[in-house]
């Protein structure tokens, strides 16, 4: 497996983390990527994005915001 790809998308207005996650995902078949965001929003549209191209979604909470973990 590869290592970890890590987007940092927080501070980020909508539609900016999806544009990030979509290019960190761009070409690749499987992997992690790991998009760091600071809102609800910004972490269901990276989640639907996301599920909408394969891709497994895990979300973990963090003081500072939501790792939306990508895999697949």
């Amino acid at each position: 497996m590869s290592d970890v790809i890590t987007v940092n998308a927080r501070g980020l207005s909508c539609p900016q983390p999806v544009m990030l996650t979509k290019k960190a995902l761009a070409g690749l078949d499987s992997g992690r990527v790991e998009v760091l965001v600071d809102t609800a929003t910004s972490r269901n549209n990276v989640s639907r994005f996301a599920e909408n191209k394969g891709w497994s979604v895990d979300v973990e909470e963090l003081d500072e915001g939501f790792k939306v973990i990508l895999e697949k």
